[in-house]
């Protein structure tokens, strides 16, 4: 997915899938106007569609990777 770096703020546990209710990921702001949230499976599924009607994509996926990462660290110790 395209990711845009805008000044939008971080997204946070409290911002919700606008599908299926799951922790968003990714900010899709519309070219007509408004956003919508999407978890990192719904955005996957729903990108080509996207693409086509977002004025700005706002994708924070990478850090799903980066908690992962810290939780297999902390199994180890």
């Amino acid at each position: 997915m395209t990711t845009v770096l805008t000044p939008a703020s971080p997204l946070t546990a409290a911002d919700r899938c606008d599908r299926c209710g799951a922790q968003a990921y990714l900010r899709v702001v519309l070219i007509s106007g408004g956003e919508l949230l999407f978890c990192a499976h719904h955005g996957r599924k729903f990108e080509p569609e996207l693409k086509k009607i977002a004025a700005e994509i706002q994708d924070e996926t990478d850090r799903l990777t980066a908690v992962q990462a810290q939780a297999a660290e902390e199994e180890q110790h």
